[in-house]
């Protein structure tokens, strides 16, 4: 496991050294996700979803067949 120590500048911010920017493939305006852990700051690359998920998130909420889920189920059952 790699330790570096870094500063927090007055703004808040930290620099992530080069070598691990480059490990990780972290290039200008990658997003990461920060996560508390106890006395633990976790900063992450955000996991990719799956085609799948990826197009799942994109069509969530946009049916436009104005049938509630119990409609559609009633009409299943029905058939």
């Amino acid at each position: 496991m790699e330790k570096n120590t870094v500063k927090i500048s007055p703004n808040g911010q930290i620099t992530i050294p080069p070598d691990i920017q480059e490990k990780l493939g972290l290039l200008p305006g990658t997003e990461i996700q920060l996560e508390v852990i106890g006395d633990i700051l976790q900063i992450r690359k955000p996991r990719t979803l799956s085609r799948g998920k990826q197009l799942i998130a994109a069509i969530r909420g946009k049916a436009t067949s104005g049938l509630t889920t119990n409609d559609i189920m009633q009409a299943t059952r029905d058939s």
